[in-house]
């Protein structure tokens, strides 16, 4: 195929894909993103999010054509070369080859739990024949170089258009998340924020990088506290976490009952997956923990969630604090069990949840001044041009939560009780266990349970 070929998207309406591009999405690997939910389990609590991520990398891929072309059209690209800026969209079309199975969730798990981060399993992707064949036709480094592009080790000055602060990434899973859940949330400046991006030279370095002109830092705002409200309402909202916590339990679960292993996970679909541990755990012994397995698989498919049973916002609790239970780890498991007992629960009755996302609100990008002098814009803001950055902190404090959810029966536990056990150290928490001490106090901490979903 040597012509462009039209793609229609409820999003930006008209995507243009080239041959190059085309031969990449008919490929094997691209058209398992289309198996793969952008935004997980979201869908079991907005049920338009069934979008893929199929559809967000040509989303991202659109953006970054887009954005070539304007900042060529302004003279921005001078000393780029053509075969750099062909590698860009491409970059962005594969970003997300690597993701497992309901996107994110997996990746909370402990590491040795996973082969990488799905951007470190990139290179496998790129190799495949189909791909790494349509690559080469652009350089015979390319696969290496778009590789680095997504990972952020690139050198190229375009990189931060692929990974950094304002890649065009973050544009469109805002926006395309906030359509399909149906809440006004994403609403980002797109059209100001591409018209404003050019290439700059570092001040302190010479390096040239992307910048944007100090007449879309509003725009950029407007990006910034989509992100934070997105967070707030969808990704963070308490059915999406309460569902993500119980797909992480199942996965978990089937690795330790030896139903599964870690690299099955690696370029497998959202059912797929499902599908591969139910008929694994119908059809192998039937021992305790793999009808444990088969359980929540069926609880997940017919939307029969943990409860919440407290929750505590983290900019209510002393800072450091929780640390030991962002991550899914034996000793986290422990304690879950522990609280379960204390709870009158079985086993894996209780989860813990505290999500992170410490690059929230980063900023790190050039931006260049009216009056022609370029600025380094961190994370402390810059005075006179942005002040987002200097309340980001507490933005984030307040988006995030640490929730303690229960399956096989309702319970309820004061926000007080959470509190004092992300007061623990992972040594503290530790020591409990051993001695026996209780995680939650009962009977002074611990409330009845009331009516409520």
């Amino acid at each position: 195929m040597t012509r462009d070929i039209l793609v229609r998207d409820p999003l930006w309406d008209t995507i243009r894909v080239d041959p190059v591009s085309i031969r990449i999405v008919d490929s094997p690997p691209f058209q398992r993103l289309r198996h793969i939910k952008q935004l997980g389990h979201a869908h079991l609590v907005y049920p338009g999010a069934t979008h893929t991520r199929f559809d967000h990398a040509l989303g991202v891929y659109h953006l970054a054509r887009r954005a070539l072309s304007l900042m060529a059209e302004r003279g921005a690209l001078g000393r780029i070369s053509e075969e750099e800026r062909q590698l860009i969209p491409l970059a962005g079309l594969l970003h997300d080859i690597g993701h497992y199975p309901y996107s994110h969730a997996l990746e909370e798990l402990q590491p040795d739990r996973i082969p990488g981060h799905h951007e470190a399993l990139v290179g496998r992707f790129l190799a495949d024949p189909d791909v790494g064949t349509a690559l080469a036709s652009v350089g015979a480094d390319a696969a290496v170089r778009i590789e680095a592009l997504i990972r952020g080790s690139s050198d190229s000055p375009l990189r931060g258009l692929v990974s950094g602060s304002l890649d065009l990434d973050k544009i469109e899973y805002l926006k395309r998340d906030a359509r399909f859940c149906g809440v006004p949330f994403g609403e980002v400046d797109v059209d100001r924020l591409l018209h404003s991006l050019t290439v700059a030279d570092d001040p302190a370095s010479g390096r040239p990088e992307v910048a944007v002109h100090e007449k879309g830092v509003a725009a950029l705002e407007s990006l910034l506290f989509a992100k934070y409200q997105m967070f707030r309402n969808v990704y963070w909202h308490h059915a999406v976490r309460a569902a993500t916590v119980l797909y992480k339990r199942l996965v978990g679960d089937a690795i330790d009952a030896g139903l599964l292993r870690s690299e099955e996970l690696v370029g497998e679909t959202d059912e797929g997956i499902l599908f591969r541990i139910a008929e694994r755990a119908r059809t192998g012994e039937r021992m305790q923990s793999v009808e444990r397995v088969a359980s929540l698989v069926d609880d997940l498919r017919n939307r029969r969630l943990p409860k919440r049973a407290g929750e505590v916002v983290a900019a209510e609790l002393t800072e450091p604090a929780g640390e030991w239970i962002e991550t899914d780890t034996p000793l986290k498991r422990r304690v879950e069990d522990r609280i379960a007992a204390e709870l009158g629960l079985s086993d894996g009755g209780v989860h813990l949840d505290y999500p992170v996302k410490l690059a929230m609100f980063d900023l790190d990008l050039l931006v260049v001044r009216r009056d022609g002098t370029v600025s380094r814009l961190g994370p402390s803001g810059h005075a006179g041009l942005i002040g987002l950055p200097r309340v980001a902190r507490e933005l984030y404090r307040t988006a995030r939560v640490m929730r303690l959810f229960t399956h096989g029966g309702r319970r309820s536990v004061t926000a007080a009780a959470l509190a004092g056990l992300a007061a623990l150290s992972s040594e503290e928490a530790g020591r409990r266990l051993d001695s026996g001490e209780s995680f939650l106090e009962i009977g002074t901490l611990v409330r009845p349970a009331g009516p409520g979903p």
